[in-house]
């Protein structure tokens, strides 16, 4: 009898453990604005299986880009250069094949290549000189962006056959009726970046939360000065998680451009707050060793519940989801000090 009460009360204890109550906090305000929706604009359509995917499509780019963004935070660290990095590689794919009739394949690669070059460089310039992430990589930001408007100034539009392939690749849902398969209404279906975020998703919690390395990257955020005693690689784990950051960078700008098909040295502007914030309202903590990548994922989705409800009622200004974001990261960040107090209370 004393054996199952200490297990119940040993789960208990590790269901309440305080790195959790951001998750929860997450999904829980999701699932309070969600039927908020539901109940206000479910007869016309808000509660429809194609709204929901919508959510996960309207933010797809923003939510792979948040995949990396969450590993960096839990470091410590934080890094300002994932919009201008993702706007980099628009722009390469774009000039590399309407200017220099490179194929869209090797212009890809070649900006992976480079997003996870740049990441590794700042994550050494980080560790090796020292340099404070929010400056290494607020000079990455400039030094992306200034590269896009090198490039070009102007738009430039990508027409090829792969381009037009992948941006229209859906799989189609369906549901059974009268024992035949037919699609679902209205007309449902997942794109391709729904489906790269989804995968990120998955590659980040399995890393994260399956493997050495991602261990090593809880360690470092959790004491830098420990993880070092303990003998653990925390140059290396910055620089991986940093030159991870950049190809989740890169995905996203390829993922922004199957959905514009184009490239813009102005895209994306500001879009290193929105990766941030997403990954903030997921319950990552800004001073680092806590985080969770499906916490990130429904940061994600409350982030484009918001919008889909001001959408859904038609008179308001598109402003108040801004408004609404702001107010949300401030609610979280009041939280996680709030967790942080109790945590260190409950050590004691």
């Amino acid at each position: 009898m004393n054996d199952r009460l200490n297990e119940r009360q040993s789960l208990l204890n590790r269901i309440m453990n305080p790195k959790y109550i951001m998750v929860y906090a997450t999904v829980i305000i999701f699932l309070i604005i969600y039927t908020y929706g539901a109940i206000r604009y479910g007869s016309i359509g808000f509660t429809t299986l194609r709204t929901f995917v919508n959510f996960f499509a309207d933010n797809a780019y923003y939510g792979i880009s948040a995949v990396g963004m969450t590993m960096v935070l839990i470091t410590g660290g934080i890094d300002l250069s994932v919009a201008s990095v993702a706007s980099l590689t628009g722009m390469i794919i774009a000039y590399g094949y309407e200017r220099m009739g490179i194929s869209p394949v090797v212009t890809m690669l070649f900006s992976v290549l480079v997003g996870v070059g740049l990441g590794a460089l700042m994550g050494a310039a980080i560790h090796y000189l020292n340099v404070p992430p929010f400056i290494t990589t607020l000079t990455g930001n400039f030094l992306a962006r200034g590269v896009c408007s090198l490039i070009s100034r102007e738009s430039i539009s990508i027409n090829h056959p792969l381009i037009d392939a992948l941006a229209g690749f859906k799989i189609y849902l369906y549901h059974r009726v009268d024992g035949e398969w037919v699609k679902i209404k209205p007309v449902t279906s997942i794109n391709l970046t729904v489906i790269l975020f989804l995968v990120m998703i998955v590659l980040g919690t399995i890393l994260l939360q399956h493997t050495r390395f991602g261990r090593n990257v809880y360690a470092v955020g959790g004491s830098e000065s420990s993880a070092r005693l303990m003998g653990l690689p925390v140059g290396k784990t910055k620089i991986a998680v940093y030159a991870i950051n950049g190809f989740c960078s890169a995905l996203a700008g390829i993922a922004y451009v199957l959905i514009v098909k184009s490239g813009w040295n102005m895209s994306l502007q500001g879009g290193e707050l929105e990766v941030i914030s997403s990954a903030v309202i997921g319950g990552t903590l800004l001073t680092g060793g806590v985080g969770y990548m499906i916490g990130t994922m429904f940061g994600v989705l409350l982030k484009s519940v918001i919008p889909a409800i001001i959408n859904f009622n038609g008179t308001l200004s598109s402003w108040w989801g801004k408004i609404a974001t702001g107010a949300l990261l401030l609610l979280f960040i009041v939280i996680q000090r709030a967790v942080v107090s109790y945590s260190g209370r409950r050590k004691k």
